[in-house]
């Protein structure tokens, strides 16, 4: 059986993320989409939040299961017998920023990268950017899967109440 980890933040998950693990999954028996923990860094959703809002978006790919995951995400993929890590890239920075990774990713372990050249109607979208357009009242409605934007929308409503 070939398996694939897809790893991310997913703080929140885009139609650009989803885009790219649908296309993963016609590619591989099993594709574990692995929610990143980085304890340094504080989310705007929890990792449950995040779990259950990619659950729920990927709930139609019946060979894709969602977990979570703090550390290498090498040992990740070597305990969870995936072969590759499958990473979607926007542009050239973002191969900038991840060739490196992936060469030391298979120096550790002999896991493989394999990218992914996103979809060019969704090249521009990361999760940052959506966060930071729907705090200034811009739409970003078509940019999300539709529960994803209503929490989306319902957090920034309550961190604007606490202000």
């Amino acid at each position: 059986m070939s398996s694939a980890v897809c790893p991310g933040s997913f703080d929140p998950v885009t139609n650009g993320h989803l885009d790219v693990i649908g296309r993963v999954a016609v590619q591989f028996d099993e594709v574990i989409v692995t929610v990143m923990i980085n304890k340094n860094k504080q989310g705007m959703f929890s990792v449950e939040e995040r779990l259950e809002m990619m659950r729920e978006a990927t709930a139609h790919l019946p060979n894709v299961r969602v977990d979570s995951w703090h550390g290498l995400l090498v040992d990740y993929a070597k305990a969870n017998g995936a072969g590759a890590i499958v990473k979607g890239l926007r542009g050239a920075n973002d191969f900038d920023y991840e060739l490196q990774m992936a060469q030391m990713n298979h120096k550790l372990t002999g896991v493989d990268t394999l990218f992914i050249a996103t979809n060019p109607v969704y090249s521009y979208l990361s999760s940052s950017l959506v966060k930071e357009v729907a705090a200034f009242g811009g739409d970003v409605a078509d940019m999300l899967p539709a529960k994803v934007h209503q929490r989306l929308m319902a957090r920034l409503e309550e961190r604007a109440a606490q202000q």
